[in-house]
């Protein structure tokens, strides 16, 4: 970066690294709605809201954030406190259809704004990414404080309230994706693995109230065995999931909260799936961009919109979430991938909040923007990479643990 470039000083005072974890951990303070404390779902990258929507799943990330925050020293504990209890307080003014929440909804009047055509009800996986940052927040917050006792109540009632079982439309088989007041099962997207949903059945296994069978794990999810892969790409072995891996995201947001590194079930060992996926990514990237290039492909906006990236769709378009978010993976490919991004053409990717969404290292394009969704893993990851702080919370949770043992999962010592 040159020197008289603004990102230099914000981006060389205590450490890259630091420097751009806080950067883009503010997203969820900052950038969020002043009103409800909800993450805006997209934000310019000079940090200004492109619209009044929320995702859910971002929620999920910004409670994982804040968490960040405290551990970290940029808010305090009580300013953590504060603000995850008024975006859960927020949230508790929602819909819900069985006790899910929908994709989207408004940032300031909390309305349902459907997701698309036939999607104007419930969303499990987003439900699920959300409720795995409140999970790791009401174990945070575990002290006998009055503020905190209450905190974990109204968690309580969104972790209760899943009636998880409900959702395999009561019978065997997988769990299902999406159901509408007005269009009932239409959709008909089973949750099929591989993809980004394990913590769904890990969650839904462990229900106190509402739990699946395994079977809906091992007939659904795993289809029979059949999500297995065991081909090699690149040189790289991958154990499960489609030519090549797909988009990153797919290794990286179940496993904010569960720790790879300590599972294994008949499948596969998942600390050997999240290294490979990230591998054939990363040598996928390398292989067309240039030893020298930046890496990471994943779901993020592209010149035509936003799009999910990968070996197999590649639009020449590098995500900078999918290499950060792979810190815990491929912590030197990560560095290196780090120092790239900062770098590149004196500082261009630099937004308010960390790196903007994407860019194209062949087409000179870039995005203007920054997605929570994309802002979320990397918070996140980079600080499983550092402490271990969220796979600790999360992994100690009761129906974290219930829901392994009973869908068979081994766990590391």
């Amino acid at each position: 970066m040159k020197a008289d470039n603004p990102a230099t000083k914000l981006f060389s005072a205590t450490g890259l690294y630091s420097n751009i974890h806080r950067a883009t951990f503010d997203y969820f303070c900052s950038g969020a709605h002043q009103t409800t404390g909800l993450p805006f779902d997209r934000l310019t990258a000079e940090g200004k809201p492109i619209n009044d929507i929320v995702s859910i799943s971002g929620v999920g990330f910004g409670l994982m954030a804040v968490l960040v925050g405290a551990e970290q020293g940029w808010i305090s504990r009580e300013q953590a406190l504060e603000r995850a209890s008024l975006m859960v307080r927020s949230l508790s003014s929602v819909e819900r259809f069985h006790g899910a929440l929908p994709h989207f909804i408004h940032a300031q009047t909390l309305e349902i704004l459907p997701f698309g055509r036939r999607d104007d009800g419930a969303d499990l996986v987003e439900t699920t990414l959300f409720l795995q940052g409140l999970i790791c927040a009401r174990e945070y917050f575990a002290t006998d404080i009055a503020a905190e006792v209450d905190f974990r109540a109204l968690a309580e009632r969104f972790v209760q309230g899943v009636e998880w079982s409900w959702f395999t439309r009561r019978k065997p088989g997988p769990l299902y994706w999406h159901w509408s007041p007005n269009h009932h099962w239409a959709r008909n997207v089973p949750i099929t693995g591989w993809n980004e949903a394990l913590v769904t059945y890990v969650l839904a296994a462990g229900s106190e109230k509402h739990a699946i069978k395994p079977e809906s794990y091992h007939d659904g999810w795993a289809r029979g065995g059949e999500m297995v892969n065991g081909n090699s790409y690149l040189g790289t072995v991958l154990p499960l999931g489609e030519p090549f891996g797909g988009p990153l995201f797919l290794s990286q947001y179940s496993f904010c909260g569960l720790n790879p590194f300590e599972l294994r079930d008949r499948y596969c060992d998942y600390r050997q799936q999240v290294i490979a996926h990230a591998r054939i990514n990363h040598d996928y990237c390398k292989a067309q961009f240039g030893s020298e290039a930046p890496w990471g492909m994943s779901a993020c906006d592209g010149p035509k919109g936003y799009r999910a990236f990968s070996p197999t769709v590649d639009g020449g378009v590098i995500a900078p979430t999918a290499a950060l978010s792979s810190f815990a993976y491929l912590p030197d490919e990560a560095e290196d991938a780090l120092n790239s991004f900062a770098s590149h053409q004196s500082g261009a990717l630099i937004g308010k909040f960390g790196f903007i969404d994407a860019f194209s290292p062949v087409t000179g394009w870039a995005a203007r923007t920054h997605l929570a969704t994309n802002q979320g893993p990397i918070v996140a990851m980079m600080e499983n990479h550092r402490t271990g702080l969220l796979w600790r919370l999360f992994m100690q949770a009761p129906e974290v643990q219930r829901g392994l043992d009973r869908l068979g999962f081994e766990q590391a010592a």
